[in-house]
């Protein structure tokens, strides 16, 4: 897959079939499309091109400094690498892009600089300046420079439907099942392992504390999670605490993981963390007895998780 980090990098002399939106989480619904336009480019002789949007629409429109999203930029790069895509375009969202007119961005973008022969695009897709136009305008600008649309319906789990809305809702409280389900892989996050007070290792449960640099990374709602990640080529499992950790006073907001079976020197290096299923809500305890105590019922929650999607992969091979 080919990375452009603006339109105007962008050259081809083949048709090209495109699809364009934020795609935060790349998830069931995105894949569903993007799956339709890899397919649809080989029927076509045609490139397949993935138009996103860097920052956000809503950080610049509306100043919504505060959301909070599913995917950095490089785990959206990342996730749509494996999905067969010829190339990836990143725009960068600036007023001057929002006030393209609907008809501007069609022929700037999508005819002159695309030359594309069909889009693939969600049922409630908006674009334009103040997001005036929409399926039925894309339609209408289609019939005119001749180019195809097609319309992706609404993907649904148990007749509801996925949006990256309802998995930021999921992960806010706390339901990870959820949550990667309409993802259809693991919520994960990247982070630098730093210094902490090493509270866990006094109690026997060392920890990776962890630091994530893009403030607008959404981090589920505090509490106890399995987890796993890959260190020096091994897959390694663990628990996770997000969370004050109340039992002690003046505890600061951290993420940290105890990896089981595993020891070894982590500072400074940079881990993926899967988040699996979610154990427990964090808690306040009497006593650090209480605490340890519950610690290990969370790591044999934790192997017993791992024990039963081994058996379960092994029953269905």
């Amino acid at each position: 897959m080919k990375i452009f980090s603006s339109i105007g990098e962008f050259k081809t002399d083949k048709k090209v079939v495109a699809t364009l939106g934020t795609f935060d989480g790349v998830h069931i619904g995105h894949q569903m499309i993007i799956k339709k336009l890899v397919d649809a480019a080989k029927e076509l002789d045609a490139e397949s091109l993935v138009l996103t949007f860097f920052p956000h629409p809503r950080m610049v429109l509306k100043q919504d400094h505060g959301i909070r999203l599913l995917n950095t930029l490089e785990e959206k790069q990342e996730l749509l690498a494996h999905l067969g895509l010829d190339n990836l375009v990143v725009q960068k969202f600036d007023l001057d892009f929002a006030n393209l007119t609907a008809e501007e961005f069609v022929k700037q973008v999508l005819v002159d600089t695309f030359n594309i022969s069909k889009i693939i695009i969600g049922y409630d897709h908006r674009f334009g300046k103040n997001r005036t136009a929409d399926i039925h305008d894309l339609k209408r600008f289609g019939a005119f420079y001749g180019f195809e649309v097609e319309e992706i319906s609404a993907q649904e789990i148990d007749h509801v439907s996925i949006s990256s809305t309802k998995i930021r809702t999921a992960l806010e409280g706390g339901n990870i099942a959820l949550a990667n389900e309409f993802l259809g892989h693991a919520y994960h996050f990247s982070g630098k392992v730093i210094h902490g007070k090493k509270l866990g290792r006094t109690l026997g449960f060392p920890t990776a504390n962890f630091e994530i640099s893009e403030s607008y990374k959404m981090i589920p709602q505090n509490g106890i999670y399995v987890v796993e990640s890959e260190i020096e080529g091994e897959r390694v499992k663990g628990m996770m605490s997000i969370g004050i950790n109340p039992t002690f006073v003046n505890h600061p907001h951290t993420i940290e993981v105890n990896f089981l079976d595993w020891s070894g020197d982590l500072y400074n290096k940079t881990l993926k963390v899967r988040i699996l299923d979610r154990i427990r809500d964090e808690q306040k305890f009497n006593s650090l007895e209480e605490l340890i105590a519950c610690l290990k019922q969370d790591e044999l929650a934790t192997r017993a998780y791992f024990d039963r999607h081994v058996e379960k992969s092994t029953t269905t091979r």
